[in-house]
């Protein structure tokens, strides 16, 4: 599936398959047009992503064929073994957590799943976190303070699931621990919003000391639809949603609540999850160098600090 806006891309990325397919087989004069063709692609593609509206960027966040957490374990962690079940009431597959190697040393890694297909998009509730989930999180950060290991989180949900089961099991709850054990956790932490971003699900994994966006991400209290449906009751109004929540990467960086945005191969991570993947790894890893030379009460006294500056109010 792709959005209408990339129809003229993907006849071009088709065509460049084929031909990448004839140069595989010896036919070596097919290699002018391949070249030609991926230059109009480029092009094409920084046309089409550099100009969005923040309504199609949250369509892009949402993309189908977008990266997900198991993809960036896959392209930048090496002997990832997975932690299952919060001791409490059972596993929750919308979190996934456990720990590997990044750049030959032992990190803790995080992340909402949404997972492929039918079948496991519902396994996995669609990326939307039971709070067992949330207790699995803590228990892999806490094990991960224990033994000194940095942490690392991949931020992808539309939001904690809101059912009755989820409620009566403690939602709230598990989303205030975990948030309470991020923010004062005694390892460096590192969390990359890379698709959806949704309120207290998704802020539950991103207390964290250095904050980074893919491009296309978003990250907000709410969702458009959800805002155009309480200020507006009106569906039609997510445009003008999506614009006053000021969600867009650019928007983050600009308010201050993100500290990098990473650009996109083409414009958008779907077309390339192994050079989207490269790029992420690379900014972890320089957030990551800065961090670690720190002493732990300096981390988690500027960390709060950070969280607790953030919006604007007033003391009546």
């Amino acid at each position: 599936m792709y959005l209408e806006f990339e129809k003229k891309l993907l006849d071009l990325k088709e065509k460049i398959e084929n031909l990448k397919g004839l140069l595989r087989m010896g036919k070596r004069e097919v290699e002018a047009d391949l070249r030609k063709l991926q230059r109009e692609f480029r092009e094409k593609a920084r046309k089409t992503y550099s100009s969005l509206s923040p309504w199609e960027r949250v369509q892009i966040a949402r993309h189908p064929r977008r990266p997900h957490t198991s993809d960036y374990i896959r392209y930048l962690f090496k002997n990832f073994i997975e932690i299952h079940g919060d001791r409490r009431f059972g596993d929750d597959r919308a979190i996934l957590a456990g720990f590997a190697y990044f750049r030959n040393k032992p990190v803790a890694v995080i992340g909402h799943e949404k997972g492929r297909g039918t079948q496991e998009k519902i396994e996995r509730n669609f990326g939307m976190p039971h709070p067992e989930g949330y207790r699995k999180a803590v228990r892999v950060m806490r094990i991960a303070e224990r033994f000194r290991m940095p942490v690392i989180t991949f931020i992808d949900t539309p939001g904690a699931y809101p059912g009755i089961g989820a409620e009566e099991r403690g939602q709230s709850e598990a989303i205030a621990e975990s948030m309470f054990t991020m923010g004062r956790i005694r390892v460096p932490t590192v969390a990359v919003v890379i698709g959806e971003g949704g309120s207290g699900g998704a802020l539950a994994i991103g207390v964290a000391d250095r904050i980074a966006i893919l491009e296309n991400a978003y990250y907000s209290v709410i969702s458009p639809e959800g805002c155009a449906a309480i200020l507006w009751k009106d569906q039609e109004k997510v445009k003008e949603a999506a614009k006053a929540l000021k969600l867009t990467a650019k928007d983050l960086k600009d308010l201050g609540l993100v500290d990098c945005v990473i650009p996109e191969p083409f414009g958008a991570a779907h077309w390339d999850h192994r050079r989207t993947a490269l790029r992420v790894g690379y900014v972890i890893r320089k957030f990551l160098k800065d961090l670690c030379s720190r002493d732990t009460d300096t981390l988690v006294r500027e960390r709060i600090s950070r969280f607790r500056r953030m919006g604007v109010y007033v003391e009546v």
